[in-house]
């Protein structure tokens, strides 16, 4: 776990300038971000800026990569939220020890799925599901942000209905100096963006908006304001709940960890290859764990792969964690000497940064990608974001995770089985209901299965094995099973290739086996199904034993000058 490279790998006195300058474009950036995502998720806005400290040092020194920002994000803020009203309306517990309780719990998830090196189970969520489940979160923050914009007082806790109901109800009470904050952050974010994108535009509009605020006395005119921060560094504590509360903060802790680890790998591989350094995806997971404990220990709430600060460090130059460092020392100042610079924040303002930034997180190229490619991706992407709108974000991964195994299974179900020929052109699958009617040699058809023998293949595997004999043109007298592409063998799969033999001996039809790999082989003799088949080096080798040699070529040769698909 702990991997061989050295805390900040790739820092030297060439970049260190660079580097000590991004963690100061980092500050900028997070900062702003931060308070907004803590009333997201609920939480005061030292919460928020209690995460970029402790937590973010303790990541930066553990993790393997080199430029993942770990750090609270839109989507992390929506699920504590989601998954913390609830418990805390039902009186489980107070709702921001939940929140420290949630981070280290979902931290030492992380740690586990370090050591049973678990990371691979992230990949169940796919790109569809990621999208839809992230967008349905999306889509709730925004109802909450446009109300802050306008001015208009919602509640918070309220499911996305219940939100955009009151949000539509209290149009009546829009405040116009908010709109008109609101608006002119949008067009400075937006316009600023393409002007100079190294700029950092939300803090640039924050202190704008602050000092109008300050110097016009806005707050007075009904803008709403951040109100006043307690000063002072980020202290250990640890949560003090009931037992049955923490069980009831596993379903959303785990949903935290599964998110963040399949879109925190993700990130991590995409830089590592394309910067071209090593990534150890267990060390990753291993740091995301010690920086959720350390949040929960220290204050703040979970913290996740931070994918636009990545980018952003990414095209700042940085290609060390240094930068993490940097904001986090600045951060402390901030929390220690100037929390009265942040009193006079206007909440429009900060709904304008927090909007901006969680559009992309929207989908909606994502969305428009799928309709083009794979209409049943899109409808589990659709799946995904409905639930996770309407239902809740906890009820978002249990779909997402249902949809994947749906999908698994979907695709696990059809693999290839394809009839080989000695010359000739591929044909369709024997899974397409019409079928070929080849065989390979005179009495001869050679079959290859791509794909592992399972539960979830094994009947229609045997269907298009049955249906190769039947439908041949001419009589068979010999089955050759091509076993180069099957991986593996179930019970179930074991139990269909008996069945099959059966079938075969009924009809007179010899069985043989060509090309498997020992692995399988020995699965195969485990089962007790290789008693009295032939097994052959080569198709070849084989279709010769059946009497239907094929032209003389080297065996080595086969793949490349062989059977081919009919």
């Amino acid at each position: 776990m702990a991997g061989t490279e050295r805390p900040l790998a790739g820092l030297t006195r060439r970049n260190l300038a660079r580097e000590l300058g991004a963690g100061v474009t980092l500050l900028a950036i997070a900062v702003p971000l931060n308070i907004g995502y803590a009333q997201i998720a609920g939480l005061p806005p030292t919460a928020g800026l209690y995460a970029l400290v402790v937590p973010a040092i303790v990541y930066a020194l553990a993790v393997s990569s080199r430029q993942v920002v770990a750090s609270p994000d839109a989507a992390a803020a929506a699920l504590v939220a989601s998954s913390l009203v609830g418990l805390a309306a039902a009186g489980a517990g107070d709702y921001a020890t939940m929140a420290l309780a949630q981070a280290i719990l979902s931290g030492v998830m992380f740690v586990l799925a370090s050591v049973f090196k678990l990371g691979f189970l992230a990949s169940f969520l796919s790109k569809p599901i990621l999208v839809g489940f992230v967008a349905g979160l999306a889509l709730d923050i925004l109802v909450s942000q446009v109300a802050k914009m306008l001015g208009v007082s919602i509640d918070s806790g309220e499911e996305f209905v219940g939100k955009l109901a009151g949000l539509v109800a209290n149009l009546t009470e829009i405040d116009a100096w908010s709109v008109a904050i609101a608006a002119g952050a949008v067009a400075i974010l937006l316009g600023g963006r393409r002007v100079a994108r190294a700029v950092p535009w939300a803090l640039v509009v924050l202190v704008l908006a602050t000092a109008l605020v300050v110097l016009a006395s806005l707050d007075d005119a009904g803008v709403d304001v951040l109100g006043e921060v307690p000063a002072g560094p980020p202290t250990l504590t640890w949560p003090v709940l009931e037992w049955t509360t923490w069980l009831l903060l596993v379903p959303s802790a785990l949903a935290l960890t599964m998110v963040t680890t399949a879109e925190g790998l993700l990130v991590a591989r995409s830089y590592a290859e394309r910067r071209g350094y090593p990534d150890r995806p267990n060390r990753d997971l291993f740091a995301f764990g010690l920086g959720n404990i350390a949040a929960g220990v220290s204050g703040g709430f979970a913290v996740g792969a931070s994918t636009s600060r990545t980018a952003a460090m990414d095209q700042a130059g940085s290609r060390t964690q240094l930068p993490a460092l940097v904001a986090a020392a600045g951060t402390l100042l901030l929390l220690v000497f100037g929390t009265a610079l942040l009193a006079d924040i206007p909440s429009p303002a900060i709904g304008a940064v927090v909007a901006v930034a969680i559009i992309p997180l929207l989908g909606i190229r994502e969305f428009a990608t799928l309709w083009r490619l794979d209409r049943f991706e899109l409808a589990v992407a659709a799946a995904c974001f409905l639930t996770t709108l309407f239902v809740g974000a906890i009820a978002g991964i249990v779909v997402s995770f249902v949809l994947a195994l749906v999908n698994l299974a979907r695709r696990a179900a059809r693999p290839a089985v394809d009839v080989l020929a000695s010359d000739g052109e591929p044909t369709a699958s024997l899974l397409d209901p019409a079928p070929a009617g080849d065989v390979t040699a005179p009495g001869v058809v050679v079959v290859r299965l791509a794909a592992p023998l399972f539960f979830a293949n094994a009947t229609s595997f045997g269907d298009a094995v049955k249906r190769a004999v039947t439908g041949a043109s001419e009589p068979v007298h010999h089955l050759v099973l091509d076993g180069e592409a099957v991986t593996d063998l179930d019970v179930t799969g074991a139990e269909a290739f008996e069945s099959l033999r059966s079938w075969l001996r009924e009809h007179e039809v010899t069985l043989s086996m060509s090309r498997m790999r020992p692995t399988v082989r020995r699965r195969f003799e485990r089962f007790g199904l290789l008693d009295g088949v032939a097994i052959h080096p080569t198709n070849r080798a084989a279709l010769a034993a059946a009497g239907g040699a094929a032209p003389a070529a080297p065996d080595d040769e086969e793949d490349a000058r062989g059977l081919r698909h009919r």
